[in-house]
């Protein structure tokens, strides 16, 4: 199994995600919170994803990282880059667990994430999102992300954030 290599910020460590992130995943996911990324789900959806999140390392040579702070070990969220059979482009996609949003771990994780794939051969990469929610729009604008009206999409309500190697 190829597994996720680990990725350190100032404050932040992401890693290869292990079994006892199902819980925590799970337990959000099953919430309204979730209404942005296709939820709320149940854990047989939960259980499939987080699977899905940790063999793309080994079938696609990307996926996703869960964050933990790292001075105190807990974790607040996931970042990852993934294509998953119904996306058109390879994504960067990120999510935290509430009480954790407002402190930039998003940008954080998702600036360390985004490294890695640019020096990991992505020339592109995109952000699928819910045109409700707001926090993703401004956090992929702060990522330095434009709008990409032309681009295909998982969704036909889904905006299209490109992330391009020459702009980041």
């Amino acid at each position: 199994m190829t597994a996720a290599p680990t990725l350190h910020t100032d404050r932040l460590t992401l890693r290869h995600h292990r079994l006892e992130d199902f819980e925590p995943m799970a337990t959000h996911f099953a919430t309204d919170w979730a209404q942005y990324m296709g939820g709320p789900l149940g854990q047989e959806k939960m259980w499939l994803w987080l699977a899905a999140e940790v063999g793309s390392w080994s079938l696609l040579g990307h996926g996703s990282w869960a964050v933990d702070l790292t001075a105190t070990g807990e974790t607040i969220g996931q970042v990852g880059i993934n294509k998953p059979v119904h996306f058109p482009e390879v994504e960067i996609g990120w999510l935290l667990y509430p009480g954790f949003e407002g402190h930039g771990y998003a940008f954080e994780a998702a600036t360390a994430a985004r490294a890695w794939a640019f020096e990991n051969g992505h020339d592109t990469l995109v952000s699928y999102i819910d045109p409700p929610n707001a926090r993703s729009i401004a956090l992929a604008e702060r990522l330095g992300a434009v709008l990409d009206k032309d681009a295909d999409k998982p969704d036909p309500d889904d905006l299209v954030y490109r992330h391009n190697r020459r702009a980041a």
